[in-house]
């Protein structure tokens, strides 16, 4: 049987519904099956579609729409390379079809594996380009204030990272993320990186170097991809943390209660740093999408039924799984649905209560592994937002002290699955383990709240009081818990009691603010 060959052409490749056809029925179904970036192969799909065509030298930018049989949809960016026969060795993951263009036999492949491909990003980000479409749309490449090279040639490869985006980086020094799933939007990343790189002294991020854009009449530009300086990195702090964990976890077993005061040092300039680029963030005038806001009424609602919603969907989840929880899940369990009143009359303090304080545009998805060290600092990365979040969501200002309660929740999980999980522990009884776990929550939790506190004046527009800080630091640090017991439940049913305790632990302060 002859193997099929695509005959392609890229001039008027966005008309060719042959074509078009072939690879939403035939070549795409098998191909994205097997890419991690493919977020729907767990689903039903309805239908591919091919949806746009940008045209960017002798390559393509393709949009596909993956339909399910639910009713929704998500679009997918996959640029597009014919390479000819023998003259690049691609790798099979990065091959579609066998195909023929100009009377030339070749592959047709996902082109982030055409080094021709990556050398023309690169020198289409140097000069700026700007790229009119047939249609009149516009592909946009910038430069930013980190892109420093005074020649458009490097070389590239292809890091092997595991992601749900494509990576590249030139010349070892920068790192251009190519997003796969798109969104009709700016991704808050781009946005994120470009303003605190271009308008604050901030530089524990990975620096903006530039962008793609994909720019409509009539429609929100859509990111293709952004591309930052390397950072070279020892590990992420969720992995350094866990080093320190292991530590206290020897002195432990032998019968010590010990924190080298290198972990407070660490968590120190971890809150500093926290803290730096929330004051880099912040501007009461003059910096448009990111002027700082107050807590309107508008805000108040959208909290409320938000958190409001999560808890009913939560305590559905509880009640339908609460006799596959082990005896300790479900005492905590229990605590949780007893307090209902008690939760849902805290949440509706944020409707009226005076709040002085201003929010702003946060990480939103903030946590230890999105924390880079380095040999003498750190480095926050990912600026993408919560993921299950619309990229609307993930551009709504909030208090800085979101992200505070999502970095606490973080150190919380981190000692939590180190003490209760390790085999050296495995025969200690749990009220010794939980004692202890509480122990070294509450002193790091403590040490990282004050230092970061202590980077503001006092007022100050974002923290105007300790009771305003004290009221949303445990509304965030319930709606975060809260929000983590869905994946528990669902996919790591012997780590629930890990969520529940940090929601037993706020209800406990609630009741003592009521007294």
């Amino acid at each position: 049987m002859t193997e099929f060959v695509l005959t392609i052409e890229w001039k008027g490749f966005e008309k060719d519904k042959y074509v078009h056809t072939v690879l939403e029925d035939n070549i795409l179904p098998p191909y994205i099956q097997q890419c991690r970036w493919f977020a729907g192969k767990a689903r039903k799909i309805k239908q591919l579609k091919v949806r746009h065509v940008v045209h960017f030298e002798e390559f393509i930018f393709m949009v596909f729409e993956a339909r399910y049989e639910e009713g929704d949809s998500e679009q997918y960016l996959l640029p597009l390379s014919f390479i000819e026969e023998n003259t690049q060795s691609i790798p099979s993951k990065g091959i579609l079809s066998k195909a023929m263009m100009d009377d030339k036999t070749g592959h047709l492949v996902d082109a982030i594996y055409d080094v021709r491909f990556r050398s023309a990003i690169f020198q289409a980000i140097f000069n700026q380009s700007q790229l009119t479409q047939y249609n009149q749309d516009l592909l946009n490449f910038a430069k930013g204030k980190a892109f420093v090279e005074e020649s458009e040639i490097t070389d590239s490869v292809l890091p092997d990272i595991d992601s749900s985006n494509s990576a590249m980086i030139f010349g070892g020094k920068y790192f251009l993320k190519l997003y796969r799933k798109l969104f009709s939007e700016t991704n808050p990343e781009v946005e994120m990186v470009e303003f605190i790189t271009q308008y604050s002294e901030f530089r524990n991020i990975p620096l903006f170097a530039g962008s793609i854009t994909w720019n409509r009449k009539d429609e929100a530009a859509t990111t293709f991809g952004v591309m930052v300086q390397v950072v070279e990195n020892i590990k992420d702090d969720w992995s350094m943390t866990g080093d320190y964990l292991n530590d206290f976890l020897e002195a432990f077993v032998e019968g010590n209660f010990q924190i080298k005061e290198s972990v407070f040092d660490k968590v120190t300039q971890l809150a500093h740093r926290t803290a730096q680029m929330h004051l880099a963030l912040f501007a009461l005038r003059g910096a448009d999408n990111f002027n700082a806001e107050p807590f309107d009424r508008q805000y108040r609602r959208y909290l409320h039924e938000k958190f409001e919603n999560l808890l009913e969907r939560r305590y559905n989840l509880l009640t339908d799984n609460y006799l596959k929880l082990d005896v300790q899940a479900q005492n905590l369990a229990w605590t949780f649905m007893e307090a209902k009143d008690l939760i849902l009359d805290f949440i509706d303090q944020v409707l009226t209560r005076p709040l002085s304080s201003f929010r702003t545009r946060i990480h939103g998805d903030y946590h230890l592994g999105q924390i880079l060290a380095t040999n003498d600092d750190l480095v926050i990365i990912d600026f993408e937002g919560e993921p299950e979040s619309s990229i609307a969501e993930r551009k709504i200002k909030h208090s800085p002290l979101k992200d505070v309660a999502g970095m606490i929740r973080s150190y919380h999980y981190a000692v939590s699955a180190k003490l209760f999980n390790s085999a050296e522990t495995s025969h200690t009884d749990t009220v010794v383990l939980q004692r202890a776990a509480d122990r070294w929550y509450k002193l790091i939790k403590d040490t990282y709240l004050e230092e970061y506190l202590s980077m503001f004046g006092s007022p100050h527009p974002l923290f105007k009081d300790p009771n305003e800080v004290n009221y949303l630091l445990l509304f965030h640090l319930l709606e975060k818990a809260i929000y983590e017991l869905g994946y528990e439940v669902n996919y790591r049913p012997t780590w629930v009691k890990i969520p529940l305790k940090g929601i037993v632990e706020v209800i406990n302060e609630i009741e003592k603010l009521r007294r």
